[in-house]
């Protein structure tokens, strides 16, 4: 899975940008301000979701422009013809996504059944001590590379929480009926999107400790916060807790990745800024092997700034095994000099 041809309108920085990368290694460079993160959020953009900034569409159009952006691209998957993706908002609608495969309207959770994608950037670094909510975005993101319906679940669970949350803060009494319609389309979604979850976090588990040792801290994963196994009962008798409370305190949206320092046995959160780094690049990769594995392809990695801060041994272990690995991987830096060694097709921004 590649992209071959990446056109932008302005979008962000770049007014308009046309660009066709090699397959494998992809290296962007260029000061500060030169738009390379940019380029990295409009590729992210081809996946469900709000992208590796999470910003609002509206803010994606150039200053400047007409109010609306666009983002097309060609895939080479590998067998058969090309697909065209392409996505952007329109300046009468700045806050509605349009996606188009192959010329046809699509909706934007379909993205998932024709590119998988992964980013890792420097925001990210703080992921052990950030929110719950964060690293469950994480974590969705990495189930959705192996599970395209997982999307849809996650967006139909939401909104059964948030209408729940509002007819129990609003009506006296709630509905029953419709409370009883609400919870079991919780359960059900819910339920899939938990199940989705514990079986990738069982899968890497495996994954990380059948690799050998190499210079990146190893991780163990864990689910933490809810785990509760009968999510229809949890709820019906969490009505007048969660009326209190003015939210839904059993479900899925409670839980939580919890990620160890397998050799030191420590919380993630407890370990140095390098060895954070270290334990998130370990399980990027070992992801990205264990989606080869699965689907027969790899998916694409955006790695933003990922050789900024490794010591010279640890960027070359980081190249070969990108290199050996296959697929197309993103990467970018302020130095062409980070990526000596690295044989990749580039590209510096003015």
């Amino acid at each position: 899975m590649a992209v071959t041809r990446l056109a932008l309108t302005d979008f962000r920085s770049h007014g308009r940008l046309l660009i066709e990368p090699g397959p494998g290694l992809v290296v962007l460079t260029g000061e500060n301000g030169a738009g390379k993160t940019n380029l990295l959020e409009a590729l992210s953009l081809l996946a469900p979701g709000r992208g590796l900034r999470g910003a609002a569409l509206s803010e994606m159009a150039r200053t400047g422009g007409p109010g609306g952006f666009a983002v097309a691209a060609r895939l080479d998957a590998g067998s058969g013809e090309p697909i065209d993706i392409g996505t952007g908002t329109e300046a009468q609608a700045p806050e509605r996504r349009v996606v188009r495969i192959n010329s046809a309207p699509a909706a934007a959770n379909t993205l998932a059944e024709w590119l998988s994608l992964v980013w890792l950037t420097p925001a990210m670094d703080r992921l052990f001590v950030d929110t719950p909510g964060g690293r469950r975005r994480f974590l969705d993101r990495l189930v959705l590379a192996l599970d395209p319906a997982h999307a849809a679940h996650a967006t139909r669970y939401e909104a059964a929480v948030r209408d729940r949350n509002r007819l129990l803060s609003e009506e006296t009494p709630p509905d029953p009926v419709w409370l009883d319609a609400l919870e079991a389309a919780m359960a059900e979604h819910g339920d899939a999107v938990a199940q989705a979850r514990a079986r990738l976090v069982a899968a890497l588990n495996d994954r990380i400790a059948a690799e050998p040792e190499g210079p990146f801290a190893r991780p163990t994963l864990d689910i933490g916060g809810w785990n509760g196994s009968d999510l229809a009962v949890e709820l019906r008798q969490g009505r007048g807790r969660d009326r209190a409370a003015g939210r839904t305190l059993s479900g899925p949206h409670r839980s939580d990745l919890i990620v160890t320092h397998a050799t030191k046995g420590q919380p993630a959160a407890r370990s140095s800024t390098g060895e954070q780094k270290a334990l998130l690049l370990s399980l990027i990769l070992a992801h990205a092997d264990l989606v080869a594995e699965r689907k027969g392809a790899r998916p694409i990695l955006l790695l933003d700034e990922v050789a900024a801060h490794l010591d010279p041994g640890r960027r070359a272990a980081l190249f070969e095994r990108l290199a050996a690995g296959g697929g197309q991987i993103w990467m970018t830096g302020t130095e062409p000099a980070l990526f000596e060694g690295a044989d990749a097709w580039r590209m510096q921004l003015p």
